[in-house]
């Protein structure tokens, strides 16, 4: 393949059959989960909250985890492997000499990577008897993305969006209930955890903390229903991890490797997704920048390192996470899907053992978003609002190379489209 290719593909032999567990490689176990002091064990109560298989693959020590035939089947049918393109007219507006490359993950059905771990989890609820799938949405996309697996699973759905997303995206709320999914606007009055919270504030934004207390609270009232999680748990980022493996091939196809790597970061799969396979190499000795892409509005890798709850109610165990406490109130951004309390306790580790940078970007996302117009009038792509903050941190590592004359490789995951985030976009930029 030529060196200077504008898109790199891969041949649907070379998508990967496996996934990849970085426990296998990290220099320490991982702080495992705890109960809190009081009250009953949340440890113990996981097999009633999460898939059998799931958390099977939470606690796996192997390298490497076989994706199912079926499983397999239904990637190549969403469109994996999905190409990663050479960003040179933005190398060009940008004048640095820099080598920009971008992941296109928004060529999935839903227009995001969730697919990735929402197919799996899916096929695994069919497989274990279960008739519908609950679940929390910050952006939709991940609400989306479940809708749709579970109706290629023949499974119902319930989402929970936040409440301050869930008001504004009239489309993706209609896109979710297309492919037959029930959405209630998160806090709701359908869970106990929602009825308090509206009773102390009946237009209460919500929160995605808030939203997974409700999926929860919701599944284990129904022995028919189980709850999946679309980030922060190690599962979820395993099954993502075909993204950077995808993307480790495609580099040696044009004998380049990345210098940095980034991507957004509010719970952690797409950036975990992306970076894991590469994490590998820098665990090995490899020198790789790793930045995650914040909002002021939730730094959560800015937060303390320490044990806390992953939902508002408590209802899951203690996680060793990076966190800016579970009750923490977070002012609603556009890039909703940033806005977390907690990182991914793999890549808390991870940041915590010194291998992961981050840079939070204002609230106002001003600076974000006219980046990401840059990026869109160069390359012609619409990101996703919590994408647009992979574009940014990419240019201005590029612009830094602009000014100090290197000659790095900078890679950047692109993880959802906008088509029906526009209204955000232009309510920040004036359009």
């Amino acid at each position: 393949m030529r060196t200077d290719s504008l898109m790199v593909t891969l041949p649907e032999d070379d998508r990967p059959t496996k996934w990849y567990n970085i426990v296998a490689d990290l220099p320490e176990p991982l702080p495992p989960p705890m109960d809190p002091k009081e009250g009953p064990s949340r440890v113990k109560m996981l097999p009633e909250l999460l898939l059998g298989e799931c958390l099977r693959q939470e606690a796996s020590t192997q390298r490497w985890i076989d994706i199912p035939q079926e499983i397999q089947d239904l990637y190549a049918q969403a469109g994996r492997p999905r190409p990663l393109f050479r960003a040179k007219r933005l190398e060009a507006k940008l004048q640095t000499p820099a080598r920009l490359y971008y992941k296109a993950e928004f060529y999935s059905p839903t227009g995001s990577h969730k697919v990735n771990t929402a197919l799996a989890q899916a096929w695994y609820a069919k497989e274990e008897g279960y008739e519908r799938l609950t679940t929390e949405t910050g952006a939709g996309q991940w609400g989306t993305a479940l809708a749709y697996a579970a109706s290629l699973a023949g499974l119902k759905t319930t989402i929970y969006w936040v409440r301050a997303v869930h008001d504004w995206k009239s489309q993706r709320r209609a896109f979710m209930r297309m492919y037959g999914a029930q959405v209630y606007a998160s806090p709701s009055p359908n869970t106990e955890t929602g009825r308090a919270l509206l009773k102390e504030n009946p237009n209460h934004p919500g929160s995605l903390g808030i939203a997974v207390s409700e999926g929860l609270e919701d599944s284990r009232k129904d022995d028919k229903a189980i709850y999946c999680l679309g980030s922060v748990l190690n599962h979820v980022l395993l099954h993502q991890t075909v993204i950077g493996l995808e993307t480790k091939k495609q580099f040696e196809r044009v004998g380049e490797y990345p210098d940095v790597l980034i991507s957004c970061l509010g719970g952690g799969s797409n950036f975990g997704g992306f970076t894991l396979p590469f994490f590998a190499d820098a665990i090995h000795g490899k020198e790789i920048k790793f930045l995650a892409a914040q909002s002021e509005a939730a730094p959560n890798l800015q937060g303390e390192y320490r044990y806390d709850f992953a939902d508002h109610a408590e209802i899951t165990p203690l996680l060793k996470m990076y966190t800016l406490g579970h009750r923490a109130e977070m002012h609603p951004i556009r890039g909703d899907g940033l806005r977390y309390h907690g990182a991914a306790p793999i890549l808390s580790f991870l940041r915590h053992l010194g291998y992961l940078d981050t840079v939070a970007y204002p609230a106002d996302e001003r600076h974000v978003f006219e980046r990401t117009r840059t990026f869109v009038q160069t390359e012609g792509f619409l990101p996703a609002p919590e994408s647009a903050y992979s574009v940014a941190a990419a240019m201005d590592e590029a612009i830094k190379c602009r000014e100090s004359g290197e000659k790095k490789v900078i890679a950047f995951n692109i993880s959802g489209h906008g088509f029906m985030d526009m209204e955000g976009y232009s309510e920040v930029l004036g359009l």
